[in-house]
This record gives structure tokens, sequence and C-alpha cells, in this order.
């Protein structure tokens, strides 16, 4: 699986990191997110708000932070 996050360096870019690896070790999953902060690579998602997650290429969410619940249920859809 492969997971990145996508934004700059703000807070929640930096919270959504953090919640991301707490969930994929909670699910037992075996690999860690991935920041992603340079604009060109972002805009290649065509994500104008960040923070945002993507897993195996198709972004989650964009422009806010997702629920434990929403990120936990994207991950054990994507195992």
């Amino acid at each position: 699986m492969k997971l990145e996050i996508l934004g700059t360096g703000c807070a929640k870019c930096k919270k959504l990191f953090d919640l991301t690896a707490e969930a994929v070790k909670e699910l037992g999953i075996d690999t860690m997110p991935v920041k992603v902060d340079k604009v060109a690579d972002i805009m290649k998602y065509n994500v104008m708000l960040t923070p945002a997650l993507v897993i195996n290429g198709k972004v989650k969410v964009a422009g806010r932070l997702p629920s434990k619940e929403e990120l936990t249920g994207w991950l054990n859809r994507e195992k």
C-alpha cells in the first residue's frame, strides 16, 4: 500500500501525517505514509487544498482532516 500526505508543512498536514501513521500502526499495516511537500508534485494530483491523503494513487480527501473512523475505513478497504 502506498500512502502519501500532500502538504507544504502546515499544522494540519503534520496532524494528518501523525493520524495516518497511528492508524497504520493500529491496523498492523506494513507501510508508512510519505510526505509530499513540493507544489509541483502536489499539483500532479490536481489538489488545490491541503492537507490531502492519497492511497494507492487515489486522492481520498483534500482540504480537511478526516475523522479517524473515515481514515481507518479507507485503509481497511485498500489492504
